[in-house]
């Protein structure tokens, strides 16, 4: 472990926990992934999302059992070193660096779809990383601050929008029918995989634990409350966009939430909702770039990641070098990279962080066990079920690039054997 003059400051009560939580999964997805996962299941999207629920559920538990015992940055990546050794943790830190590096340009992206037209949408996305990296580099009060204030808005807009298009436009009940659900069981799966992607924010929690007060009853009570809001909202969308638009509109929708609101006639609040969509994006981006910071912090400390990003900001107690790095590398990827693979892979890399989760909390014994053992099971078998079920193009990149993390700390390790296990 670092030094104590290396700690971060341990400033985040439970509301601010809760609410960094919420912020990275209201504006992860519900804005970006039904139609993904539309165009793979159809209205059976629905089972894929309660399947995802039940999956981002047993993770929660052993995300909050383990968090509960070791209160440190880096989330999973600790837990994993702790409880079952070195190359353990490293998978699942590199899984969720790279993953969540994929996520926040997935966030950045659809800012800019939602905020400018499309000539300015890239330089607009590097504008906001670098923007919220300046916000979360001044202090993680700030961050909380600043979440809070855009969750607030964000649910005011989609209650907005899903009254709108519930009363002014044509909802059938039948568009939610099995009928109008596509590509079997393996679709469904698939769904379920993407639609992961947007409960995944509850991790944020955990990779902060050195900074929340009282950590081991703050971050299990925060994780669950925040994952419970998240299901309730992304259910109540889903159902609306679903009865509006209907599977195959909705799988074809680059913007889902404004065309139901549009397609509703009530094109007058359309402005209202793609604002609120922005706002969402940047909140989801805001935590994101906190909680990857955090775990690279970690990552850092222990040489799985080059030293130079463990800094601690001697003033603002933030990993200010960790970044000021991943808002350069999200600045090349947001010029590069396209918004639905991104979210493909980003589930690839957080299904790997969550299942070592799993068998981390599987090992852990009575005295810190808060949820059964059963728990462990359902979350680890649900995450390797998913992880295999997602796009090809995702799980051939996955593949690559964690075959590429796990080459470069072999490398490591064997040049500094005689120093280091």
């Amino acid at each position: 472990m670092s030094a104590p003059h290396d700690a971060l400051a341990r400033r985040l009560g439970t509301s601010d926990a809760i609410v960094i939580g919420l912020g990275s999964m209201i504006g992860a997805g519900v804005f970006t992934a039904f139609a993904p996962a539309a165009a793979a299941a159809g209205a059976g999207l629905l089972i894929g999302l309660a399947l995802a629920a039940v999956v981002a559920y047993a993770n929660a538990t052993a995300s909050a059992q383990l968090a509960a015992q070791y209160p440190a940055s880096g989330g999973t990546y600790v837990y994993g070193r702790e409880r079952l050794g070195p190359w353990w943790g490293f998978v699942a830190g590199w899984g969720f660096v790279v993953g969540k590096t994929a996520s926040c340009a997935a966030m950045a992206l659809t800012f800019a779809a939602y905020a400018v037209p499309d000539a300015w949408q890239r330089p607009t996305a590097v504008a906001a990383v670098v923007g919220l990296a300046a916000v979360n580099y001044r202090g993680v009060t700030r961050t909380a601050r600043l979440t809070r204030v855009i969750v607030a808005v964000v649910l005011a807009v989609l209650a907005f929008a899903v009254a709108v298009a519930l009363t002014h436009g044509d909802p059938e009940p039948a568009r939610l029918g099995l009928d109008h659900a596509t590509g079997g069981w393996y679709g469904t799966l698939q769904s379920a995989g993407l639609l992961f992607f947007a409960f995944a924010g509850y991790a944020r929690i955990a990779t902060m634990g050195e900074e929340v007060r009282d950590p081991a009853r703050t971050i299990p009570r925060a994780i669950l409350v925040a994952l419970l809001g998240a299901v309730v909202v992304y259910a109540v969308v889903a159902v609306t966009l679903l009865l509006v638009l209907g599977s195959d509109a909705l799988a074809s929708s680059t913007a889902p939430v404004a065309d139901a609101v549009s397609s509703a006639g009530a094109g007058w609040a359309v402005p209202v909702v793609r604002a609120g969509a922005a706002l969402a994006a940047l909140g989801a981006l805001l935590a994101l770039v906190a909680g990857v910071g955090r775990t690279s912090l970690a990552m850092a400390r222990e040489h799985d990641l080059p030293p130079w990003l463990a800094a601690v900001h001697p003033r603002y107690r933030v990993p200010h070098h960790a970044e000021v790095a991943l808002a350069a590398v999200v600045s090349v990827l947001v010029l590069t990279v396209d918004l639905r693979g991104a979210i493909g892979f980003s589930s690839f890399g957080v299904l790997v962080y969550y299942l070592v989760a799993n068998v981390a909390a599987w090992t852990q014994t009575a005295p810190h066990r808060r949820f059964p053992r059963a728990l462990q099971v359902v979350g680890a078998v649900g995450c390797a079920a998913l992880v295999v079920t997602l796009p090809r193009s995702a799980v051939g990149w996955g593949v690559a690039v964690f075959a590429v993390g796990l080459l470069l700390r072999l490398w490591r390790v064997r040049l500094e054997r005689p120093r280091r296990v």
